[in-house]
């Protein structure tokens, strides 16, 4: 079998970016998929579930209630090695063309405060498994060491 394309980036190498992943023909749509590498691979622990899990709701009920990119968010979820997220979009995009969204999400969450939406048995399979401090801390982590000065060293994902 093939390796598939994210197995081929090389991970020693990959900084904490927005990186675009792929992009896939949906009809006669775009699906842009996104990595935002939150962590770097191999070298920082990477995010507990608890942390992983509040952001996720926190980035999804922010995303999904964009004026602009609201009807195009098509996912936002984690990556399974809890180094970053996913983030799947209708249209053909570059990773310069979303900072500002994503600098406007990371704020909301290093700013939330309160009850994480649909943190309640009746609406989530896990809701305990949350800690919105941490949240805060690693969305402002990520806001101050990433998007606030980012380049093209965090926006293509290094040659190999």
């Amino acid at each position: 079998m093939e390796k598939i394309t994210s197995f081929t980036i090389n991970h020693l190498k990959l900084l904490p970016g927005v990186y675009v992943s792929r992009k896939d023909p949906a009809g006669s749509a775009v699906i842009t998929t996104f990595d935002i590498r939150m962590t770097r691979p191999n070298e920082e622990p990477v995010m507990n579930t608890a942390e992983m899990h509040t952001i996720e709701h926190l980035a999804a009920t922010y995303l999904r209630n964009h004026p602009d990119f609201g009807p195009k968010i098509i996912y936002f979820g984690p990556m399974g090695c809890r180094t970053g997220f996913y983030l799947l979009l209708s249209g053909d995009y570059e990773s310069k063309d979303i900072i500002p969204l994503l600098t406007s999400m990371f704020q909301f969450i290093r700013d939330f405060k309160g009850q994480v939406p649909g943190a309640s048995a009746r609406d989530c399979g896990n809701y305990l498994d949350m800690n919105l401090p941490m949240a805060n801390y690693l969305a402002d982590k990520f806001l101050v060491q990433v998007l606030d000065h980012i380049d093209d060293s965090r926006l293509y994902y290094p040659e190999d």
